[in-house]
């Protein structure tokens, strides 16, 4: 788990401002599929929310610990119901158009027709 420094976090915050939670941790709480569920999610964004069933303050506090330490991953936020986490990737995404190595179409002109 990477510690993050306070500039870091305040920029993934602004990040996850407008995410939706992937992820809710409900009654069974961290099952093997949640687990697993959370690791593919950061696998595919580095920066994901988790939504928290339950009332027990104390108790997410906790499972964001948890998920950190289990996943590698550095806590972020915690606010309410909602935890988000942040991984680095080791490499960054790339669009499948450039792995294929597809081309950019030249760009068409107009054809006018009313010159002959």
């Amino acid at each position: 788990m990477k510690l993050l420094s306070p500039a870091e976090r305040k920029l993934l915050k602004a990040r996850a401002h407008a995410l939706r939670p992937v992820v809710v941790v409900g009654n069974e709480r961290l099952s093997a599929a949640v687990l697993k569920e959370i690791d593919t999610s950061l696998k595919a964004h580095d920066l994901i929310k988790i939504r928290v069933t339950g009332e027990d303050r104390d108790l997410r506090q906790a499972l964001l610990g948890e998920i950190c330490s289990i996943t590698g991953a550095s806590p972020v936020q915690h606010i309410g119901k909602i935890l988000v986490v942040y991984r680095e990737n080791p490499e960054p995404a790339t669009p499948a158009a450039k792995k294929r190595g597809a081309r950019k179409q030249p760009r068409r002109t107009k054809q006018s027709f009313q010159n002959g």
